[in-house]
Protein backbone atom coordinates (compact mmCIF):
# COMPACT_ATOMS: atom_id res chain seq x y z
CA UNK A 1 0.00 0.00 0.00
CA UNK A 2 1.41 3.58 -0.99
CA UNK A 3 0.14 6.94 0.15
CA UNK A 4 2.61 9.17 -2.13
CA UNK A 5 5.73 8.03 -0.81
CA UNK A 6 4.80 6.32 2.26
CA UNK A 7 4.08 2.49 2.17
CA UNK A 8 2.11 0.89 4.85
CA UNK A 9 3.88 -1.25 7.07
CA UNK A 10 2.84 -3.46 10.04
CA UNK A 11 4.63 -4.87 13.09
CA UNK A 12 3.69 -8.71 13.89
CA UNK A 13 2.01 -9.54 17.35
CA UNK A 14 5.06 -10.60 19.90
CA UNK A 15 5.93 -14.38 20.09
CA UNK A 16 7.50 -16.47 17.85
CA UNK A 17 10.11 -16.78 16.13
CA UNK A 18 9.37 -13.75 13.81
CA UNK A 19 7.22 -11.54 16.33
CA UNK A 20 7.57 -8.04 16.07
CA UNK A 21 8.92 -7.90 13.03
CA UNK A 22 7.74 -5.54 10.63
CA UNK A 23 6.59 -6.77 7.26
CA UNK A 24 4.12 -5.67 4.50
CA UNK A 25 0.26 -6.52 5.48
CA UNK A 26 -0.76 -9.63 3.71
CA UNK A 27 -0.42 -13.53 4.14
CA UNK A 28 -1.00 -17.24 3.30
CA UNK A 29 -3.15 -17.18 0.07
CA UNK A 30 -6.70 -19.92 0.91
CA UNK A 31 -7.50 -22.61 -1.50
CA UNK A 32 -7.25 -21.30 -4.95
CA UNK A 33 -7.19 -17.48 -4.24
CA UNK A 34 -4.99 -14.74 -6.55
CA UNK A 35 -2.62 -12.98 -4.95
CA UNK A 36 -4.83 -10.14 -5.61
CA UNK A 37 -7.94 -11.71 -3.50
CA UNK A 38 -5.55 -12.43 -1.26
CA UNK A 39 -4.37 -9.15 -0.15
CA UNK A 40 -7.93 -8.07 0.20
CA UNK A 41 -9.00 -10.42 2.87
CA UNK A 42 -5.86 -10.68 4.57
CA UNK A 43 -6.10 -6.42 4.74
CA UNK A 44 -9.90 -6.61 5.99
CA UNK A 45 -8.74 -9.16 8.79
CA UNK A 46 -5.94 -7.92 9.91
CA UNK A 47 -6.46 -3.96 9.62
CA UNK A 48 -10.53 -3.70 9.25
CA UNK A 49 -10.18 -1.50 6.35
CA UNK A 50 -10.49 -2.19 2.53
CA UNK A 51 -8.18 -3.32 0.40
CA UNK A 52 -7.94 -2.53 -3.79
CA UNK A 53 -5.75 -4.11 -5.88
CA UNK A 54 -4.41 -2.61 -8.88
CA UNK A 55 -1.31 -4.57 -10.39
CA UNK A 56 1.46 -6.65 -9.32
CA UNK A 57 4.49 -5.08 -8.72
CA UNK A 58 7.60 -8.30 -7.84
CA UNK A 59 7.41 -11.81 -6.99
CA UNK A 60 10.22 -13.00 -5.10
CA UNK A 61 11.06 -16.48 -3.48
CA UNK A 62 13.14 -16.13 -0.51
CA UNK A 63 14.32 -18.90 1.49
CA UNK A 64 14.24 -18.76 5.93
CA UNK A 65 17.28 -20.32 7.70
CA UNK A 66 15.35 -22.23 9.59
CA UNK A 67 13.52 -24.49 6.42
CA UNK A 68 10.62 -22.19 5.72
CA UNK A 69 10.48 -21.17 1.65
CA UNK A 70 8.32 -18.27 1.00
CA UNK A 71 6.78 -17.34 -1.84
CA UNK A 72 6.12 -13.51 -1.92
CA UNK A 73 4.00 -11.31 -4.38
CA UNK A 74 3.92 -8.07 -3.72
CA UNK A 75 0.86 -5.77 -5.02
CA UNK A 76 -0.01 -2.22 -5.48
CA UNK A 77 -3.16 -1.32 -3.53
CA UNK A 78 -5.09 1.55 -2.03
CA UNK A 79 -7.18 1.23 0.93
CA UNK A 80 -10.87 2.68 1.67
CA UNK A 81 -9.86 4.19 5.09
CA UNK A 82 -6.77 4.86 7.10
CA UNK A 83 -8.35 3.88 10.03
CA UNK A 84 -7.75 0.77 11.29
CA UNK A 85 -8.74 -1.76 13.81
CA UNK A 86 -5.44 -3.65 14.50
CA UNK A 87 -6.39 -7.78 14.29
CA UNK A 88 -4.70 -9.60 17.81
CA UNK A 89 -1.76 -10.63 14.72
CA UNK A 90 -0.72 -7.50 14.73
CA UNK A 91 1.08 -5.18 16.96
CA UNK A 92 1.26 -1.50 14.85
CA UNK A 93 0.66 -0.35 11.50
CA UNK A 94 2.99 2.53 10.45
CA UNK A 95 3.02 4.59 6.66
CA UNK A 96 6.66 4.96 5.92
CA UNK A 97 9.38 6.40 3.53
CA UNK A 98 11.39 3.43 2.77
CA UNK A 99 14.33 5.23 3.50
CA UNK A 100 13.51 5.71 6.77
CA UNK A 101 12.81 1.84 7.10
CA UNK A 102 15.55 0.14 8.99
CA UNK A 103 15.65 -3.08 7.10
CA UNK A 104 17.24 -5.36 10.26
CA UNK A 105 13.59 -4.61 11.79
CA UNK A 106 11.61 -6.00 8.82
CA UNK A 107 11.31 -9.70 8.03
CA UNK A 108 14.28 -11.33 5.97
CA UNK A 109 11.92 -12.04 2.70
CA UNK A 110 10.81 -8.32 2.71
CA UNK A 111 14.13 -6.85 2.60
CA UNK A 112 15.47 -6.89 -0.71
CA UNK A 113 11.91 -5.35 -2.23
CA UNK A 114 12.34 -2.47 0.49
CA UNK A 115 15.81 -1.85 -0.62
CA UNK A 116 15.13 -1.37 -4.70
CA UNK A 117 12.35 1.32 -3.14
CA UNK A 118 15.26 3.33 -0.89
CA UNK A 119 15.11 1.73 2.56
CA UNK A 120 19.13 1.59 4.36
Amino acid sequence: MWDGPRLLMTQRAEGGALGLQWEFPGGKLEGDETAEQAIVREVREELGVIATPFEVVKRVAHDYPHGTRVELTFVRCTLDSYEFTLSDEVNDARWQVPADIDVAQVLEADRDFLRELGAK
